[in-house]
């Protein structure tokens, strides 16, 4: 399954994600700190759902929310 999941309260714009059997297969996100949003990426390439959702949901960077809670959100909005 491909989602392509529109950020909110993040200097990322978007997360295009591609999810296979309940693992992530693929994570890419647009825009934010480039670092950090690729850091982030080829961490969670290969785990579980449910992993990455329970590792960085309510991850707070600015605004209540950060890059890696939306990764949560847009994995959340798959299952």
């Amino acid at each position: 399954m491909e989602l392509k999941y529109r950020t909110h309260g993040t200097c990322s714009q978007q997360i295009n994600l591609v999810v296979e059997d309940g693992i992530v297969k693929d994570c890419e996100f647009i825009g934010g700190c480039r670092g950090n949003t690729q850091g982030v990426a080829a961490l969670v390439k290969g785990m579980k759902v449910e992993d990455v959702i329970a590792r960085c949901e309510g991850i707070q960077c600015r605004g209540g929310t950060s890059c890696p809670d939306q990764l949560a959100k847009a994995l959340k909005s798959m299952l």
